[in-house]
C-alpha cells in the first residue's frame, strides 16, 4: 500500500494514459522512502522525466502540480537493466500455442502432436516449441523423428522450435518446401542431422539450418504484424511487472519485419522500457545487403526509447548440440565431423564485419559459449580496438571460458554477460554437460567470479524466456552460487543497473540513483542489501518508474 496525493486537491491528480500504459506527472515526489546508495536520504524527487533531487527535505520542491506519493518505507533502486532479453518473441502467440513438454523422449511427443494437428488450421504452416535435442535423439528410439512427425503431419509443414531455439525439428513438408535434401550441404552457422544408420535425414535441424527454415514459417503466418504486435506488448507488460526500465534485446529478425513492429509500438507511445534493439547479423546473407539495411535502422538517439546502435552476432551454438565452439573436441556430438563445434560467423568474417559495423556507428553483442568461440570473439574485438574503436562490445553466455582469456575481458574493455537464473546454475551443477565435455571442463562451466576478480565490467541478464525474467532471481543466484558467483549484494545489484547501462553505452543517462539521470526506478517492499539470500527473489515489486511516469503499479488502481 502507498498513499498518492496531489497538493492541489488533496486527491490523485495523476493524467493517465491509456495510449502510453503509464501514470504521467511533469513533478512527481517519492516520500518516506530508504533509498539504494543514499542511506541519509528518504525522498527523491521528479521533474520532466529526471531526478532534480535526492535527500531529506523535499519540501522546497512542493508546488501547485506537484503529485506526491508515501512509499510507507518501501526501498527504491534504480530501475533494472535486462542486458539479454527476447521480450519481442517470449510472450508472443506467433510462435506457437502447441507447446510439448520438453522432458518427454521422442514417442511420448504423439498426444501432444496430434492434439496440436487437431487444434490448428488445415492449411498453412505450424509452428510449435518445447522439445529437448537429448530427450528425442536416444539411441533406444524405433524411429527417428522425421517419421514419428511425418504420420502425424503427412502434408502440412510444420517446424517446432527446441526450447533454447538452437534446433528445429520439422516433417518432410517443410523440409521441401525449404529445398532440404539428403544432398543439401551445410548452411553457415548450421547443421542438417541425418539418420547415422541410415544416412537419411532424420528431421533435426541445428542451429542456422532451423533458423532459416522457422524464418519461412514465420514470414508465412496469417497476419504475423499483429500477432507480433500483441506479443511485444505482452512481453514489455511482463518486463514492467519485473521492474525492468531497459532492455538489451536478444536479438531482432528484421527479415521478419520486426523492427516494423517496434516502430509501431513507439509511434503508439505503447513502450514501457528503453530498449536497445539488436539486428541480427544473419551468416548467409550477403554482407552489403545487411550493411545497406542497418545503415538505414542506426540511432544514437537516447532522447527516445528506442536505440539501434549495436547489432546480435553468433559466434557459435550451443555445447547440447555439440555446435558450440570448444578448444578441446567433444567427448560426445551429433555431428562427429566438427568435433570441435562450429562458428556462426567465421573467425576472419567477425573482423570484417566489426570493422564494417564500426564505419556505421554500431557495436556488437556477441553469442559465445564454448571457448573456442569466445577465444575468436576477443581476437576480433582486439584487431578493432588496435584501429581505434571505443564503442561497447559484449560477450554473452561465456559457459566456457579457458583461462588464458579471462584477463583480456578487462584489458581490451569487453563487457562480460552471464544468465544465471536457472536452479542448476545456482547450485553449479552442471552434470548435463559431462558427456559432451568430460567431468573437468563440466566443472569449469559458468565462473562469473573469475572475470569479475579482474575489474572487467560485468553484467547479469535473464536471457528471457530460457530463465525467469525476474532480476532479484539472477541476483538471489549470483549469490548462491558461492566462489563462481558475485562477491556480495551490492556487485549483483550493478550487475543488473550500472554495469548493463555501460554495456548499452547508456550510463550517463540511467543506470544509477543520479541527479540529473533519467528517473528509472523501481521501487521493492523490502532493502534487499538487509535479506536472507533465499529471500531476495521473493521481494515483490511495487512499482515500476520510467523516465518519470509510473509504468507498473501493483495496486492497479490506475490501470
Amino acid at each position: 500500500m502507498h498513499f498518492i496525493f496531489s497538493l492541489a486537491i488533496i486527491i490523485c491528480t495523476f493524467t493517465i494514459s491509456t495510449d502510453a500504459m503509464a501514470i504521467k506527472s511533469n513533478n512527481l515526489i517519492l516520500s518516506n522512502a530508504m533509498i539504494y546508495g543514499h542511506p541519509q536520504a528518504n525522498a527523491i524527487v521528479i521533474n520532466n522525466g529526471k531526478i532534480v533531487y535526492i535527500g531529506k527535505d523535499a519540501a522546497p520542491y512542493y508546488s501547485y502540480n506537484s503529485e506526491i506519493i508515501d512509499l510507507e518505507q518501501s526501498y527504491i533502486m534504480p530501475g533494472f537493466i535486462d542486458n539479454h532479453n527476447h521480450v519481442f518473441e517470449a510472450a508472443s502467440e506467433a510462435g506457437g500455442n502447441c507447446e510439448l513438454n520438453i522432458n518427454f523422449p521422442l514417442e511420448a511427443h504423439i498426444p501432444t502432436l496430434k492434439r496440436c494437428r487437431n487444434q490448428s488450421p488445415s492449411t498453412g504452416w505450424i509452428i510449435s516449441y518445447g522439445f529437448a535435442l537429448d530427450a528425442i535423439l536416444t539411441p533406444n528410439n524405433h524411429y527417428t523423428p522425421l517419421e514419428v512427425i511425418d504420420r502425424i503431419f503427412p502434408d502440412q509443414p510444420i517446424v517446432i522450435m527446441e526450447q533454447t531455439s538452437h534446433s528445429m525439428w520439422v516433417n518432410s513438408a517443410a523440409l521441401e518446401i525449404a529445398n532440404i535434401t539428403n544432398a543439401s550441404p551445410d548452411p553457415q552457422g548450421g547443421k542438417i542431422l541425418k539418420d547415422p544408420l541410415t544416412g537419411k535425414l532424420n528431421g533435426i535441424l541445428l542451429d542456422n539450418a532451423g533458423d532459416i527454415v522457422m524464418e519461412m514459417a514465420w514470414n508465412h503466418l496469417d497476419n504475423p504484424f499483429n500477432q507480433s504486435y500483441d506479443g511485444l506488448i505482452n512481453g514489455l507488460k511482463e518486463a514492467s511487472m519485473n521492474g525492468i526500465t531497459t532492455i538489451g534485446d536478444g536479438r531482432l529478425y528484421w527479415k521478419r519485419g520486426w523492427f516494423d513492429v517496434w516502430q509501431q509500438v513507439e509511434k503508439d507511445n505503447k513502450l514501457t522500457a528503453r530498449v536497445s534493439l539488436r539486428p541480427w547479423i544473419y551468416p548467409t546473407v550477403p554482407m552489403a545487403t545487411q550493411l545497406n539495411f542497418l545503415k538505414q535502422i542506426q540511432s544514437n538517439d537516447t532522447s527516445g526509447l528506442l536505440l539501434t546502435n549495436q547489432v546480435k552476432l553468433y559466434s557459435d551454438g550451443l555445447i547440447s548440440n555439440g555446435t558450440a565452439k570448444i578448444i578441446e573436441p567433444y567427448k560426445q556430438t551429433y555431428i562427429p565431423e566438427n568435433p570441435n563445434g562450429i562458428n556462426y560467423i567465421p573467425p576472419h568474417k567477425m573482423r570484417t564485419w566489426l570493422t564494417e559495423l564500426d564505419k556505421i556507428g554500431y557495436s556488437a553483442h556477441i553469442h559465445a559459449i564454448g571457448d573456442k568461440a569466445v577465444r575468436e570473439s576477443l581476437n576480433a574485438i582486439e584487431h578493432i580496438r588496435q584501429q581505434g574503436s571505443k564503442k561497447p562490445y559484449t560477450l554473452t553466455h561465456l559457459e566456457l571460458v579457458n583461462h588464458l582469456d579471462i584477463p583480456r575481458f578487462n584489458h581490451l574493455n569487453v563487457t562480460a554477460d552471464f544468465q544465471v537464473g536457472s536452479h542448476y546454475i545456482a547450485q553449479n551443477d552442471h552434470q548435463w554437460a559431462i558427456p559432451y565435455l568430460g567431468r573437468k571442463r563440466a566443472h569449469a562451466l559458468m565462473d562469473p567470479q573469475a572475470i569479475f576478480n579482474t575489474g572487467a565490467n560485468m553484467t547479469l541478464s535473464s536471457d528471457w524466456d530460457v530463465n525467469p525474467i525476474n532480476p532479484l532471481v539472477g541476483i538471489a543466484n549470483s549469490l548462491k552460487m558461492g566462489s563462481r558467483g558475485l562477491p556480495d549484494i551490492h556487485s549483483a545489484i550493478d550487475a543488473y543497473t550500472i554495469n548493463a547501462a555501460k554495456s548499452l553505452g547508456i550510463s550517463d543517462i540511467t543506470g544509477s540513483l543520479t541527479v540529473g539521470k533519467s528517473a528509472d526506478l523501481v521501487i521493492l517492499e523490502n532493502d534487499i542489501t538487509r535479506l536472507a539470500i533465499d529471500d531476495i527473489a521473493n521481494t515483490p515489486i511495487l512499482m515500476t518508474i520510467l523516465q518519470g511516469n509510473i509504468v507498473y503499479d501493483i495496486d492497479d488502481s490506475f490501470f
